[in-house]
């Protein structure tokens, strides 16, 4: 096999734990495909899951449809909106994760999202979103 494809063989062998799916918590959420054992990084992808810093300003030219769909889903921060580097057209699944105060996902030291415990195949995979970004989260209109 080429090296490409090899490095695929192994992700797809040791790194796919996830689908996205209809969420009963909001819209769209991630679920486990596959147990999810405590520890585990379910989310690790090929892909850069790197963000590029966009100021308001910056983003006044961007049709204002695509401006709400970044608010929506990427880090909003002190004026600041969190691109992804691979864009809007690619998935990345981490996006769709949704809120919980009991999460099963954390953010590890190193900015890695990890199992906080076991996940059974089916689970929804959740984060604390005002742990997660520092941040207190009004859902109430949700």
């Amino acid at each position: 096999m080429s090296s490409l494809k090899d490095k695929l063989y192994d992700h797809l062998r040791e790194d796919v734990y996830c689908k996205l799916g209809v969420s009963g918590i909001h819209g769209i959420g991630v679920f486990a495909i596959r147990d999810i054992p405590k520890g585990t990084a379910p989310l690790r992808s090929m892909v850069s899951n790197k963000e590029i810093k966009f100021s308001r300003i910056e983003l006044k030219k961007v049709p204002s449809s695509v401006r709400k769909h970044l608010s929506r889903f990427c880090l909003v921060e002190k004026g600041r909106v969190f691109a992804p580097e691979i864009g809007l057209n690619a998935v990345n699944v981490s996006i769709y994760l949704n809120h919980s105060k009991k999460p099963n996902l954390r953010f590890d030291d190193k900015d890695v999202l990890r199992a906080v415990r076991d996940i059974e195949r089916g689970d929804e995979l959740t984060i604390d979103y005002d742990v997660s970004f520092d941040d207190d989260h009004d859902f109430s209109d949700n």
